[in-house]
């Protein structure tokens, strides 16, 4: 197959940067030889069953999804229907949180899209269903669902300007891509348009996932656990900068050294993007004269009472942390390679929010919450110091912008129920027999 050749091309010149990052102390490439050759290991589906394949690329993603195969679990039980979910994964930190929300025997690689790979992953899966998360298309996917005859949804569907652009550039393979997809489940207006345009032949607007899939309670046992954990007094004021990327995390500490000494209730947590950037996040601190604590010593150590600075180097906690925060600032915001991180997670708690400019992921929730006055865009090192400084210094505002924060979240819930609803309809009366 052509595909399969420029794959493998890719797969050839790719090799080298796969094992340096292997052998290079960065993020390793999930599960290469897995995904390449599909030998995926899957619970076999119960007889009588019908199975739902779930995937999604990012940790975002995966949560999202989980917190779908959740409430599809719940409409089917209320209708006296058994489901099983598996979901997939392709990167090492979305496969570390599709383990702890599901379980390691329904969590699997996501194949690369060889022919080989797939047709070997969707027989020993034998899905009826496959659920692919915001804009996760790849023509063997596709194509394989489509010939075993099992629809595609993707969910949240989001189409940014700049990848309409781009599918725009190859609308021959887009075209026949979308043709694949049974239904569209679109976030926006706007995404459905874009989708519609690059011929999808089905697609809704069901709203967007992301405010269904955030927490917002403050009270939350997972979150009380983190301020006991990590020694929060009830007075303390704690400045949370969370997913974030270089140069994030040193404009975040040179905000707080700019106005602890007048706060002195005022506490750092940094939570970066990728975990394995803590060593080199521990530098900049102890170069700034910070002095700070992993969180994964806090078990070990115990709390140091003199630190006022928490470098969060685990994977998975950030929708808890983000209840401690008063002040929140949302990474991958401001160089513009990332196009921003999900800033409704601080919002649902009522923290007071802001972000850089560059949120093109997010542009519809950016949107709404622009719209109730509800965040703050700032656009470099000094505004982040400003916007912490008002902050402390009108505490009644900044309770204000919280508040305007958590509404508008709650004002837009209710796309998950309604995408699981549309699942639970497409989804086959007679299950396949399981592999």
């Amino acid at each position: 197959m052509f595909l399969d050749i420029v794959y493998l091309l890719v797969v050839v010149f790719a090799l080298p940067w796969v094992i340096w990052r292997r052998l290079g102390g960065g993020r390793p490439v999930a599960a290469p030889a897995t995904r390449f050759f599909g030998t995926v290991a899957v619970a076999p589906r119960p007889a009588g069953t019908p199975r739902i394949w779930l995937h999604g690329v990012s940790v975002g993603e995966v949560q999202l999804l989980a917190s779908l195969a959740a409430e599809i679990r719940r409409q089917a039980e209320a209708a006296g229907r058994p489901i099983d979910c598996v979901i997939s994964s392709a990167t090492t930190t979305g496969l570390e949180v599709a383990a702890k929300r599901f379980d390691t025997e329904h969590t699997f690689p996501c194949p690369l899209d060889f022919t080989w790979a797939m047709n070997r992953v969707f027989s020993r899966v034998t899905p009826d269903l496959l659920v692919l998360g915001e804009l996760e298309l790849w023509p063997t996917m596709l194509a394989a669902a489509r010939a075993r005859g099992i629809p595609v949804i993707v969910a949240n569907a989001r189409m940014s300007e700049r990848s309409a652009r781009g599918y725009g550039r190859i609308a021959w393979l887009a075209r026949r891509m979308l043709g694949m997809v049974t239904v569209v489940a679109a976030r926006s207006r706007q995404d459905a348009d874009r989708f519609a345009a690059l011929g999808a032949r089905d697609v809704r607007v069901v709203g967007s996932m992301k405010f269904d899939g955030v927490r917002g309670d403050r009270g939350a046992a997972d979150v009380l656990r983190l301020r006991h954990l990590a020694g929060f007094a009830a007075d303390d004021i704690v400045f949370l900068a969370g997913s974030t990327q270089a140069p994030e995390e040193r404009l975040a500490a040179e905000a707080f050294l700019a106005l602890r000494q007048d706060h002195p209730a005022l506490r750092l947590v940094l939570v970066p993007r990728h975990v394995e950037r803590s060593a080199e996040i521990g530098r900049l601190l102890d170069g700034l004269g910070l002095r700070w604590q992993a969180r994964s010593r806090i078990d070990a150590d115990g709390v140091d009472a003199a630190s006022r600075v928490l470098l969060v180097d685990t994977t998975g906690e950030l929708g808890w942390w983000w209840g401690s925060a008063t002040i929140a600032f949302v990474g991958g915001s401001l160089d513009g390679r990332r196009g921003g991180q999900n800033m409704l997670e601080p919002a649902a708690y009522g923290a007071a929010v802001s972000f850089g400019p560059q949120t093109r992921n997010f542009a519809d929730e950016v949107g709404r919450l622009l719209a109730a006055d509800a965040a703050v865009v700032v656009a470099d090192g000094a505004a982040l110091t400003a916007f912490m400084a008002r902050c402390l210094q009108e505490p009644g505002w900044a309770a204000a912008l919280g508040q305007r924060a958590a509404a508008a979240v709650a004002a837009e819930r209710g796309a998950t129920p309604v995408t699981a609803r549309l699942i639970l309809e497409l989804l086959p009366a007679e299950p396949s027999a399981p592999g």
